[in-house]
């Protein structure tokens, strides 16, 4: 038959006895303490129910990733074919003013395919906003040859806009010389560029473009 091992019971302890420099102190209970991360304090009650009340709600942390569009292989945009599609800015259209050329002829010279420029309806704004300086640019924009699209957004800053278009439908190459609107295209793959330069019309991110 083993030996039965005695236990303490809580808040009560043999005689203790201390010797302290010839001094006799006898305890006859000494209680514990209890610990800081005991369940039965207050704060802990609430931690835990906090704790409780979030697993309840499931307020987890949900990572999810972009989705890809089909038409992408890594950085190469299977969707842009013949007849191109050409978002057109409004910075666009003043330098093709200021180098005098013929924006459809231009640019099927420069992708040796047919090309249909669209005009968005903020781009229109802008223009019409401008005043006298862009008027030809405005006549030319207001060509019944160009595909027109309608905006539901509100306000009529032409850049937003673009980026939003191509980021839904990679089907667009977009016409612009502008720097803040280039940076901001280059970071969604599968989106090329088209810009004015050296008289004419030069492509960015096309892989299919003719070399020049």
């Amino acid at each position: 038959m083993g030996i039965q091992k005695k236990t303490r019971k809580f808040a009560q302890v043999d005689i203790l006895v201390l010797i302290d420099s010839g001094l006799r102190i006898n305890l006859d209970q000494v209680k514990r303490v209890i610990g800081q991360r005991d369940a039965r304090l207050k704060k802990n009650q609430a931690k835990g129910e906090i704790e409780s009340k979030r697993k309840a709600k499931g307020d987890v942390v949900v990572r999810e990733i972009p989705q890809v569009s089909s038409s992408l292989f890594f950085q190469y945009n299977t969707a842009l074919v013949p007849p191109y599609s050409i978002l057109v800015d409004t910075n666009f259209l003043s330098h093709t003013v200021q180098h005098k050329l013929e924006l459809l002829e231009t640019m099927m010279d420069c992708l040796y395919a047919k090309c249909i420029p669209i005009i968005t309806d903020c781009v229109m704004a802008e223009l019409e906003k401008l005043g006298q300086k862009y008027r030809i640019a405005l006549r030319i924009a207001r060509d019944e040859r160009w595909e027109r699209l309608k905006c539901d957004h509100k306000g009529v800053y032409a850049d937003d806009c673009l980026v939003d278009r191509v980021m839904k439908h990679k089907v667009y190459i977009v016409a612009t010389n502008d720097r803040d609107l280039k940076r901001r295209i280059r970071k969604i793959p599968g989106v090329p560029i088209m810009s004015v330069a050296r008289g004419k019309y030069v492509i960015e991110r096309l892989p299919d473009a003719p070399e020049k």
